[in-house]
């Protein structure tokens, strides 16, 4: 085997662009470039995708949007309404209570607003910091990482990153990854990571980084 590059993160992301742009777009992304660019509904949207297929959730937060695009329109629905328009989506009874509850906080309390806070967003049930930092990344334009499962993964198996957890990765992540591809690398590694550097037998013969990737813990690959 060659030896590999240094591993180098500006010409890395250039060669994702290129990849990615060919693949199915990320949930969360794919719904800002329809027009559900507002915090709530990226919160929404999150909350939808937690456990939940990108092919599911993009359709299953439209069909509910159609219903209500706002905090004030969604505490007009009940819990069942909306666990009606969700019903594809994995979890779907707890989060439709959730959502519900999430849009009469909105509501009561911010005046039908989402503040582009992250302690806010996270005081929310549900919310937990993957989601907060997508949604004000995408929606407020905010510095921040979104760590899944994807970013996690092969951050670690480039060997960029050394952590055994999401949140360590993000923490890592935070310290290393140039500001201005803080939001951009969610919406890259998610598509990449779906159908190129897969969680078994990653496809590294396809892949454009290869002559730099670690390929840390990968045992085999196609």
């Amino acid at each position: 085997m060659p030896a590999k590059e240094a591993f180098d993160i500006k010409q890395a992301i250039g060669l994702l662009r290129k990849k990615v742009a060919e693949l199915p777009k990320a949930a969360l992304f794919d719904l800002y470039d329809r027009g559900y660019t507002s915090l709530f509904e990226q919160l929404i949207a999150c909350v939808i995708s937690i456990r939940t297929y990108d092919e599911v959730t993009v359709p299953t937060a439209i069909r509910l949007f159609e219903k209500a695009q706002t905090a004030g329109e969604m505490v007009k629905l009940s819990a069942a309404d909306i666990d009606s328009a969700i019903s594809d989506c994995t979890f779907h009874e707890g989060k439709a209570r959730q959502m519900l509850q999430i849009s009469q906080t909105v509501v009561e309390e911010y005046g039908g607003a989402v503040p582009c806070d992250f302690d806010t967003l996270i005081s929310f049930k549900g919310v937990g910091p993957k989601c907060a930092n997508l949604a004000l990344g995408i929606a407020c334009h905010q510095m921040r990482i979104g760590v899944d499962i994807h970013v996690h993964r092969i951050t670690n198996r480039w060997g960029y990153v050394q952590a055994k957890a999401p949140e360590k990765t993000m923490q890592a992540l935070k310290a290393k990854l140039p500001e201005s591809y803080h939001v951009e690398i969610n919406r890259l590694l998610v598509p990449f990571g779906k159908h190129i550097c897969t969680g078994r037998s990653p496809h590294c013969s396809t892949c454009p980084l290869l002559n730099m990737c670690g390929q840390v813990g990968v045992s085999s690959h196609r």
